[in-house]
């Protein structure tokens, strides 16, 4: 007998590709008023479920059952027509279109064989004070920021009488305040009945919001427990083993046994930064915190020559680099992970195999011809050693998961033998198996002698990871900390409002002396 309270259940979901099993049996129901976590690491079948109920993929074998009667979604006409709606990481939104636009593309309210323009402003107004965000009809997507722009494709969805609502990584690029106020919105639905679907990395979010949890590893479902389960509990069930400790930092015995790679003295960018000076130590990595537009993103840029500077200098190993010149930068040794991996790490219509040959591509070139059979071979043996999660070393990189396209980039410069490496949100997006993967190679890359520069929006990733932290404030260096006075407390002072080389004790007095509130947390507000 149906639970007249589920609005959703898929039972036994079978989907393969070319080479690959996306799903094995996979079991999962929704309830009406409810959050439900859908919970794996990259590459478990999380996105491939999704699609199914989008409409995207269909399932080879299983049911899909809305409001215990069996259906099949063949498009996205389907999902609407059953209440399903999904809102991706990638926002599903025209730029050049307003929001109200948007909000109604496909299905504008007409009169006299005319779009109703005030009727259709009048009512995206409505979804718009539904999920609490001031913003007009009338503005142009272009103008928004994301969380705005979560907020719209949130009213989309209820536009369209949604009673089944996938959220896949909404909190992935908020700040904290914006989080809260996302999930403030998300309770609202649930007490208005709709059924959530919230796939997130971030553990600590489900017990805030969710009251199930429903987990796949390999592309099946392995469990489903409360969403009050201990995060450990919920890491084993994902992995298949326990993660005893989260931030496997190997730290060099001594603190000065490495030479200077990196130094930059004096690094300004009118409006943007100034006298940025700081050195990164052979097998050490350096992490840099900071508030949004404190200009961390901008000045690693400056360093790598994707960006000028006015003034300042930049060396490797003691020789100077010239600035805004990326391929010198290359050929000092310097490689740069960039935070938009997708935009600015990829070719993602490219190969994998492509991808990873990409900074080498040229000294692998004579006479015009590419070493193709030793590009193969290197790039299959670097792809083995991150344990990339592949069909081939063909297969396209906008196929893989994020974990896996993010070893792809990392990848890339292990293949050019970087000496410093700058890692700008090296696992956002990234499940928490995938994370310890990509920590255990920062380790393995100082032991070989490597430097890393990393930036980070998670605090405590940051404090985990680094053997020195410099903290941004306003375009300057605040303080610098040691990995053993490094708190997020101290941290955070310097953040706020620490003079230009304060110490430790500093920061703990200037921490008493300021009450800090959610608009100055940490980016993104993993520091909580």
């Amino acid at each position: 007998m149906s639970n007249p309270d589920e609005l959703l259940r898929l039972e036994g979901i079978r989907k393969t590709f070319p080479g690959v099993v996306a799903l094995d049996g996979v079991d999962f129901a929704l309830r009406r008023g409810e959050v439900h976590v859908l919970l794996g690491e990259n590459g478990a079948g999380k996105s491939t479920l999704i699609k199914m109920l989008s409409g995207a993929y269909h399932p080879d074998e299983g049911r899909v059952l809305v409001d215990g009667e069996e259906v099949h979604i063949r498009d996205a006409q389907d999902a609407e027509r059953y209440g399903i709606a999904t809102i991706y990481q990638e926002f599903n939104l025209v730029p050049d279109l307003t929001v109200a636009e948007n909000i109604f593309l496909g299905r504008q309210p007409r009169r006299y064989g005319m779009v109703d323009r005030r009727a259709m402003e009048a009512a995206a107004a409505v979804l718009l004070e539904r999920v609490g965000v001031a913003v007009s009809p009338r503005t142009r997507v272009r103008e928004l920021g994301i969380a705005r722009l979560q907020m719209v494709e949130i009213a989309k969805a209820l536009s369209l009488d949604t009673r089944v609502l996938i959220m896949d990584e909404p909190t992935a690029v908020l700040t904290s305040e914006e989080v809260d106020k996302l999930f403030a919105i998300v309770r609202k639905l649930r007490e208005d009945g709709v059924g959530i679907v919230f796939i997130t990395h971030h553990l600590e979010e489900i017990a805030a919001l969710g009251d199930r949890v429903t987990v796949i590893r390999d592309g099946r479902s392995v469990g489903e427990v409360p969403a009050t389960t201990a995060e450990d509990e919920l890491v084993r069930l994902m992995v298949g083993r326990s993660i005893d400790q989260q931030y496997p930092r190997a730290r060099p015995e001594q603190a000065d046994g490495g030479g200077a790679l990196l130094t930059v003295e004096g690094l300004t960018r009118d409006g943007v930064f100034r006298d940025v000076s700081f050195e990164v130590r052979a097998g050490e990595v350096v992490g840099i915190a900071g508030l949004v537009g404190a200009g961390r993103t901008e000045v690693v840029r400056a360093v790598f020559g994707a960006d000028p500077y006015d003034a300042g200098t930049v060396a490797v190993a003691g020789t100077a680099v010239p600035r805004h010149d990326v391929n010198a930068a290359m050929g000092a040794g310097i490689g740069l992970v960039p935070e938009d991996r997708k935009g600015q790490g990829l070719v993602l219509d490219a190969s994998v195999e492509e991808n990873l040959g990409l900074v080498t591509l040229r000294s692998a070139t004579r006479g015009g011809l590419v070493d193709l059979k030793g590009q193969r071979t290197a790039a299959a043996k670097v792809a083995e050693q991150l344990k990339v999660r592949m069909a081939g070393l063909g297969q396209h990189v906008r196929t893989l998961s994020g974990g896996n396209q993010q070893k792809v980039v990392i990848g890339k410069w292990l293949l050019a033998d970087t000496k410093v490496l700058i890692l700008d949100e090296p696992t956002r997006g990234i499940d928490v198996g995938a994370k310890v993967e990509i920590y255990q190679l920062i380790n393995e890359l100082t032991a070989a002698g490597a430097a890393v520069l990393m930036i980070s929006s998670d605090l405590p990733e940051v404090l985990g990871m680094s053997d020195r932290v410099l903290v941004m404030a306003q375009g300057r260096i605040a303080g610098e900390l040691s990995a053993a006075e490094a708190t997020q407390d101290a941290v955070m002072a310097l953040a706020v409002s620490a003079p230009t080389g304060a110490s430790a004790a500093d920061a703990a007095t200037l921490l008493s002396n300021n009450e800090v509130d959610n608009e100055t947390e940490v980016e993104a507000g993993r520091g909580r």
